[in-house]
């Protein structure tokens, strides 16, 4: 028992608790003292959740070094015995692939969540089953969204980031280890405050949060979605710059720009839009939440707001935010490809060069998403324009994997398998975009079905299949264990399967006029029978995650062992041990040649440094 509550994250929850019971204290008493009645539900609450979390976080002891810091007491931190086992992930850790691990296991335990949400919702939706009721619906799938992006999508891309761009770039940690760690932590208490929202009544006003509804008409559910998705998006920011240190500073020698794989470009592009978008998402949060708490009148016509500002400065986010799932999901496919082909990856250059212009692109196409809510008409044209334009990029990708390919040394295991399935569906969600750029076939279109159908398999093309993919492919280097080809292949059949079956009748519903966020819709015309279908769909890709959690139970106790490169991989993470050392290179590597040259003969990535080089670089 006393090594139960010797773990920072009990020691952390325990403060968090304490703090929050004191800071609700603190604020009835001054609110009496103010000659205001004691209890008013939001404000205490608010600053309560505040000083919660500060409090949960200085209790787990993330700040312990920098206060140390601050008071000239640096050498106490020698003193410390370090944590080693299982108890280092329930603990403050400084290590990128303990981090690393601590997303991607954060993600998958919120994944199961997040899809049982949204399966309530398809069980409603068939008629069938009445799985929640019409008052709770909208909570529901609208908390759904935000978990499955903030709290699934987000944290599972990060921690494949921190895990492996180290390793990937020949660095033996990131740019600076304890704020990767504060990022982590800050992880927890926010996607705790947007699970149970719903206990606290929920908030109906879909995922956009759109004001006037959610400034004025929601409980306290609603403050906690702000809160938590405000806190996300500052650690998020915490982590891209991290990030985008760590590459642009900490490459190995001969690691140019042109030799790095194409997920570390990914991982590039990918941070600098988080650093540059997230801010607004969670500035426009912030500010629906000042005019809850102090009547402030930002997006309220009758104080002089306007309500259209709320969602520029929403899509200018998160229109960016669907790349920043997309990219390193193409990143993924673009590493994995050439292993399993046996040939150099084709054009590395231009989908090298493509991330970026993937970023850049989707940096003005934000505009389409408001086609139909008064935008002017003169930048209805430019943006149509740029939503089209930004396919090329992403064409370029696409055609540069079907090129690798052509006449390669298939190997159809597993991770190939996703990465297929992965290619099929995310082009098919693509396609499917197309129209929503164009303004009149996106005035009928818009907020119907087909936008929903559109952006899962986007996010399945685009994140899930991938990470599957990656998953299978770097978990043998993660834990020295190969995951079973059997229960691997049996996964993505039915994930691919389920996949299929959930976001193509979505199509169907939307031209045939299904309005998204309704529960309820009029009998006949086929709809009840499509909605069935994408039950079962999901349904199916809720058995493929319990075979995944399956296999890495089964494969961590008895999986076969990996070996230090099990599928022929030619950067620098294949060149180490399985699981990696603590520091990742014994020696330092030397990058001689870029990444992807499968099959050219003498061609040589990098190789390692001899151990007197190390101790000289030491010294």
């Amino acid at each position: 028992m006393k090594g139960f509550f010797s773990l920072g994250i009990v020691k952390g929850f325990l403060g968090g608790l304490a703090g929050t019971g004191i800071g609700m204290g603190l604020t009835v008493l001054i609110r009496l003292a103010l000659s205001l009645p004691g209890w008013k539900t939001e404000p205490v609450c608010v600053v309560g959740i505040l000083a919660g979390v500060i409090s949960y976080l200085a209790a787990l002891g993330v700040f312990h070094h920098w206060l140390r810091w601050a008071v000239g007491s640096e050498d106490e931190e020698e003193k410390e015995i370090p944590v080693t086992g299982w108890r280092r992930y329930f603990n403050v850790d400084t290590n990128h692939k303990v981090i690393g691990i601590q997303y991607l296991v954060t993600a998958l335990i919120f994944l199961p969540f997040a899809v049982a949400l949204q399966l309530l919702g398809r069980l409603d939706l068939s008629k069938l089953i009445p799985a929640v009721s019409a008052s709770t619906y909208e909570s529901v799938i609208s908390t759904h969204g935000l978990i499955m992006f903030f709290f699934v999508v987000i944290p599972a891309f990060t921690g494949l980031m921190n895990y492996l761009i180290p390793l990937l770039i020949g660095a033996r940690d990131m740019a600076f280890p304890r704020l990767n760690a504060l990022a982590f932590w800050m992880i927890i208490p926010s996607g705790l405050l947007v699970v149970f929202s719903l206990t606290a009544g929920g908030f109906d006003t879909g995922w956009t949060v759109y004001p006037p509804l959610s400034a004025l008409f929601q409980k306290v559910g609603m403050d906690m979605i702000l809160l938590g998705i405000f806190i996300s998006g500052l650690a998020t920011i915490l982590g891209s710059v991290n990030i985008l240190a760590t590459i642009f500073k900490m490459r190995a020698p001969g690691m140019h720009y042109f030799r790095l794989p194409i997920f570390v470009w990914s991982a590039l592009a990918t941070a600098l839009m988080t650093l540059t978008f997230t801010q607004f998402i969670a500035m426009s949060f912030l500010m629906v939440l000042f005019e809850r708490l102090f009547a402030m009148g930002f997006f309220n016509p009758l104080l002089g707001g306007q309500v259209l500002l709320y969602q520029y400065m929403f899509w200018f986010y998160s229109h960016p935010a669907v790349y920043v799932f997309v990219l390193l999901g193409l990143g993924i496919i673009s590493d994995i490809i050439p292993v399993f082909t046996r040939k150099p990856l084709f054009g590395y250059k231009a989908v090298a060069l493509a991330s970026p212009g993937i970023a850049a692109g989707g940096m003005i196409v934000f505009g389409h998403h408001m086609f139909a809510s008064g935008m002017p008409a003169a930048l209805r044209i430019p943006f149509m324009a740029t939503t089209l334009l930004v396919a090329v990029p992403t064409g370029i990708k696409v055609f540069a994997w079907v090129a690798t390919m052509w006449m390669g040394k298939i190997r159809l295991s597993t991770p190939l398998l996703f990465v297929l399935s992965g290619i099929v569906i995310f082009l098919t969600g693509g396609l499917m975009g197309i129209p929503l750029g164009i303004v009149p076939i996106d005035l009928y279109l818009h907020d119907t079905y087909w936008v929903v159908g559109h952006f899962h398999a986007m996010l399945f093309g685009g994140f899930l299949m991938p990470t599957m993919a990656a998953i299978y492919f770097w978990f043998p280097k993660a834990t020295g264990k190969m995951l079973s080809e059997k229960w691997g292949k049996i996964q993505w059949l039915v994930m691919t399967l389920g996949s299929v079956l959930l976001f193509v009748p979505m199509l169907a519903l939307g031209i045939d006029g299904m309005r998204r966020r309704v529960i309820d819709y009029t009998p006949g015309q086929g709809l009840q029978q499509l909605h069935i279908i994408t039950a079962v769909g999901g349904f199916l890709v809720f058995g493929a995650l319990v075979v995944l959690a399956y296999n890495i139970v089964v494969s961590l106790k008895r999986g076969a062992n990996a070996g230090n490169n099990p599928w022929g991989g030619s950067t620098l993470e294949w060149m180490v041990s399985s699981p990696p050392p603590e520091n990742n290179f014994s020696a330092i590597p030397e990058v001689l040649d870029r990444p992807h040259l499968h099959g050219v003969e003498g061609s040589v990535h990098a190789r390692l440094g001899s151990d007197d080089q190390q101790e000289e670089a030491e010294d």
